[in-house]
């Protein structure tokens, strides 16, 4: 009957063990959400590109996008997405902020 009862040592490795793998898919699905919700991986093969966005509301945001090399301002809300401007000019991708981005193509737009 000792042979059929488990032993306390092994239980508690397999709980040990059982646990680390909750762990490790714990980080895993946290690391893929993190990746998606900042928009981490870059997809090159995508022929719309986001070229800059900057939130407006909780869940309001203004983004200029890329498609086949002209560029728009589009107002973006859970309902709709409206276009705001087409830009004539294209504005260059580099590090710098949405409010800077967006002067330049105001001030290259005939008023």
């Amino acid at each position: 009957m000792d042979k059929a009862a488990a032993d306390p040592s092994s239980i508690s490795s397999l709980a040990s063990m059982f646990g680390g793998l909750v762990v490790v898919l714990l980080i895993i699905f946290f690391l893929a959400y993190l990746v998606k919700r900042f928009n981490l991986a870059p997809n090159s093969n995508s022929v719309i590109k986001t070229i800059a966005t900057s939130p407006l509301g909780q869940k309001e945001k203004l983004m200029i996008v890329e498609v086949e090399g002209r560029q728009y301002l589009l107002g973006v809300t859970p309902h709709q997405v409206n276009l705001i401007d087409k830009l004539d000019t294209p504005i260059e991708q580099q590090a710098e902020s949405f409010a800077s981005r967006l002067r330049q193509a105001k001030s290259t737009k005939p008023s």
